[in-house]
């Protein structure tokens, strides 16, 4: 029986030292493969750069330059198709040359993008977008899927909107960056990504499962430095038990950030409630080396009069922003920003004008 057992975990032994060695030489064999994928994405991208040139400096050359560009294209495509196979077909040949013609210094091309990324990249007509959106493509690795996703969800709009000259250039320049808590905030959020249609009868419940099944398109949606923590978070005070819809952590930010979902219009009660969250957030979980919580109401349909006076003069941790379950145009965007813009401007001549006729009543 002793020789029975010493047999059995000897053979143990020899199956888990099998499957480290297996699983050593696996990840040497991913690593490689992935090394040789990146290195003939890069010759790819840099091949076809160079493509794009030769025809944009032969076009040069050409008499007419857009009926022999055209012709030229045909012409090349047929006989690259020949000797190389599919790929060269004369809209692809049109891609290489706009690529050329967008990035004209090759030293400004990433090789960490891949060439479906640039595909991408070349219709975005704004440069300081176009900017944005590569950084970010490289930071935050993002697929060409991703990619495209969040040009659609009009990400750089969404974050340039609210932000002066120096701001937008500051985008352009370095993609994102978390340093207030207004940063983390967007208005409004797209979650086209649930499948739930915006006529559709919503329930909280519905939409959070939602969010829930689809986590990692929230979170890329959410943005940079998110975590998921808990869901239906439960608190109680004295006898009453209160359940809080989705609890994050920003790691950028290091704060808790608390959202809870309503479907219809945003009352002051629940602005309250959020306010009652994040009190308790702050006393009671929070960490001494955590930054205080943020709360964050995401509804349908927000007035600003409502979130500005329900909240202090000097709120900085309660944020309501509107959520889309499609994608927005920019056209509309920038619709519902100027409209924005315009409450908040008329409610601070309307502040401004109770403070002077205050101060005039106590002279």
């Amino acid at each position: 029986m002793r020789h029975k057992k010493m047999k059995d975990k000897s053979m143990i032994r020899r199956r888990t030292q099998s499957t480290n060695i297996y699983n050593r030489i696996r990840k040497i064999i991913e690593n490689a493969r992935k090394n040789v994928a990146r290195a003939v994405n890069t010759e790819m991208v840099t091949a076809y750069w160079q493509i794009g040139r030769e025809i944009v400096e032969e076009e040069q050359r050409g008499k007419s330059r857009a009926a022999y560009g055209k012709k030229l294209l045909e012409t090349l495509s047929v006989h690259l198709t020949d000797d190389f196979g599919k790929g060269f077909t004369a809209s692809n040949l049109w891609n290489m040359r706009q690529f050329y013609q967008t990035y004209p210094i090759l030293d400004a091309v990433r090789r960490e993008l891949s060439w479906t990324h640039y595909r991408i990249l070349m219709r975005i007509e704004k440069p300081e977008a176009r900017s944005f959106y590569e950084i970010e493509s490289v930071k935050n690795n993002w697929s060409a899927r991703e990619l495209e996703r969040q040009k659609g969800s009009l990400l750089f709009e969404r974050l340039a909107l609210s932000k002066d000259k120096k701001g937008l250039m500051k985008l352009a320049r370095k993609g994102q960056e978390l340093e207030t808590y207004e940063d983390m905030i967007k208005d409004p959020y797209v979650l086209e990504f649930t499948g739930l249609s915006p006529q559709s009868k919503l329930y909280e419940s519905k939409l959070e499962q939602a969010l829930i099944d689809n986590l990692s398109k929230f979170l890329l949606e959410l943005g940079k430095g998110f975590t998921f923590v808990a869901r239906q978070k439960r608190i109680s005070l004295d006898s009453d038990h209160f359940y809080i819809d989705l609890v994050f952590y920003n790691t950028i930010i290091k704060c808790f950030v608390i959202i809870d979902l309503k479907i219809g219009k945003l009352l002051h009660q629940d602005i309250g409630q959020m306010q009652m969250y994040v009190n308790f957030y702050d006393r009671e979980i929070k960490q001494p080396d955590d930054n205080p919580t943020v709360g964050l109401v995401l509804c349908e349909d927000k007035k600003d009069a409502v979130v500005k006076y329900t909240l202090s003069k000097n709120n900085r941790q309660i944020f309501a922003s509107r959520y889309k379950l499609y994608l927005p145009t920019e056209e509309e965007l920038i619709r519902e920003l100027r409209r924005e813009r315009v409450l908040i401007e008329a409610f601070k001549k309307k502040a401004n004008k109770l403070h002077k006729d205050k101060a005039k009543k106590h002279k």
